[in-house]
């Protein structure tokens, strides 16, 4: 019995050695930078205006902004809808004007002068036209929140580089003050 016990000592310890021999290995530390630098790629700003020109919303859905394109095409195409209803309304009224310049009273503007029908001509026209400058202006717009977006997605936005509010208690006159503050650590 004595016998099995040494034996039994005697390998747990030639084991426990065998096992510290193998963590006494030598390792090599090798410190990794801990700034993290993303490559800036120069024309993805372009890229985003070029695919926003081509198709309105692309550019937003290559910035991966996917909520914007829903606002896009909700603006260009509430701009395009009241151009073409003041375009059709337009034309009625100038097609019931004509009609009635040629002598025919049997439209559906009967109720209405002249000078009623050529008013809303004016109107609808000025409408339209004010729908058309709409369309390009959202076109437009959509084309630079793309470009822009893409330029902010390359910006360094950090706490190494930050700007807080602080809010801080005056000594003397016990009142709060409010301030800002600047961070900029190397």
């Amino acid at each position: 019995m004595n016998k099995i016990i040494s034996i039994g000592i005697f390998l747990l310890i030639l084991g426990n050695t065998a096992v510290l021999a193998q963590a006494k290995t030598d390792t090599v530390l090798v410190a990794k930078d801990t700034v993290k630098t993303d490559d800036i790629d120069p024309l993805t700003p372009a890229k985003a205006a070029f695919y926003s020109a081509v198709l309105p919303g692309l550019g937003q859905a290559y910035n991966k902004k996917y909520w914007k394109i829903p606002i896009v095409y909700g603006a260009i195409g509430t701009s395009l809808y009241f151009y073409l209803d003041n375009n059709k309304k337009y034309h009625n009224y100038r097609d019931a004007y004509k009609r009635r310049l040629e002598g025919y009273f049997d439209d559906d503007y009967t109720y209405l002068d002249n000078t009623r029908l050529i008013a809303g001509q004016k109107f609808y026209q000025r409408n339209r036209d004010l729908s058309a400058l709409f369309i390009v202006a959202f076109y437009a717009l959509n084309i630079i929140d793309a470009n822009v977006d893409a330029a902010l997605l390359q910006f360094n936005v950090d706490e190494n580089l930050s700007v807080k509010p602080v809010i801080y208690p005056n000594d003397v006159t016990l009142k709060t003050n409010v301030g800002l503050t600047f961070n900029y650590n190397f």
